[in-house]
């Protein structure tokens, strides 16, 4: 009688809810029916169901009446669930979209839009280290190169540099001369100019003063020479009565503006002039000496930082160095 009520409910059920899938066994959804019964209702609900379905069968002996009283209790049953989770529902509705809220507040607060602030300030730090690295590197590199640009570096000792060559020009007493004069001797040139305000001067007194120091330390004949770099106003005489303000050794030699060019070019020796206002104006040029062997080869050159201790002291140890 029981298995009988059971298979009313289980009929019933099946009526209200969606369709199963049609199962291959006749027996199989007879147990699923079963089991869904028993997943929908508590076993209080469920032995009810069954009392009722009983006693419906006893009081009225039909099927029918069996059925109506299982599927009265049935859907007693089921009310109960629904109810539960309409309970559920409003009571925890709030609860669950203030959760939903809360954690669509803490998204927008950790993300706050497309960067966010963590990200944004990763990115100010590693752009301003870029920039500080590479200004930093700019002024290394510009003070490399300002560095290599003023220092006065002595020759290279592997090879030669390509200093010197082939000139004509007229030295002070108005003969022509050329490199060749010069061979056999060891040869000390300085580019100036006569209208020269203090450099020209500072420089050939030193010379000078070396040249002598040379001569009394290590008994060397260095030959001093003066080329100017100024042929519209050095004349042969004004080179003459120049040179000889300094030393009695001293060479001058001056040319035309095409030699003087010549000469300049093949010791690298650069010259302009600056302030011009009618006849009176300077010439910028190079501030070096340059020091020849006796094959008038290029051996080293001297800037303007050398005392003139310190360039008889090079002199000497450039000429003691070429004859080992």
């Amino acid at each position: 009688m029981r298995s009988h009520a059971l298979q009313l409910v289980a009929r019933a059920v099946r009526a209200s809810a969606p369709r199963p899938h049609p199962q291959r066994h006749l027996h199989q959804w007879q147990v699923a029916a079963l089991r869904a019964s028993t997943g929908f209702f508590s076993t209080e609900a469920a032995a009810g169901a069954s009392a009722a379905a009983t006693a419906g069968a006893a009081q009225g002996g039909s099927k029918s009446a069996a059925a109506a009283a299982a599927s009265s209790g049935a859907a007693q049953a089921a009310s109960k669930p629904a109810a539960v989770a309409s309970g559920s529902d409003g009571g925890g509705g709030g609860s669950g979209r203030d959760g939903k809220s809360q954690q669509g507040d803490s998204g927008k607060s950790v993300r706050g839009g497309p960067v966010s602030w963590l990200s944004f300030l990763l990115l100010l730090v590693t752009g301003g280290g870029i920039i500080v690295y590479y200004d930093k590197e700019k002024k290394r590199h510009i003070e490399e190169l300002k560095n290599s640009t003023n220092s006065v570096k002595p020759a290279q000792s592997v090879g030669t540099a390509a200093i010197g060559g082939p000139f004509t020009l007229l030295n002070h007493d108005g003969k022509t001369v050329t490199e060749k004069d010069f061979l056999g001797k060891w040869t000390l040139l300085y580019f100036g100019f006569t209208h020269c305000p203090d450099i020209c001067p500072d420089e050939l007194q030193k010379m000078a003063a070396a040249i002598n120091k040379i001569k009394e330390k290590a008994k060397l004949e260095i030959v001093p020479v003066f080329i100017s770099v100024d042929p519209e106003r050095d004349t042969v005489e004004q080179v003459h009565d120049y040179v000889k303000e300094f030393h009695q050794d001293l060479i001058g030699l001056t040319g035309t503006s095409d030699e003087v060019r010549k000469v300049a070019r093949a010791y690298r020796v650069y010259y302009m002039k600056t302030e011009e206002e009618g006849s009176d104006y300077l010439v910028d040029h190079s501030i070096v000496m340059y020091l020849m062997n006796p094959k008038m080869e290029f051996v080293k050159f001297f800037g303007k930082n050398y005392d003139e201790d310190t360039l008889a002291e090079g002199i000497i140890k450039e000429v003691r160095e070429h004859k080992r």
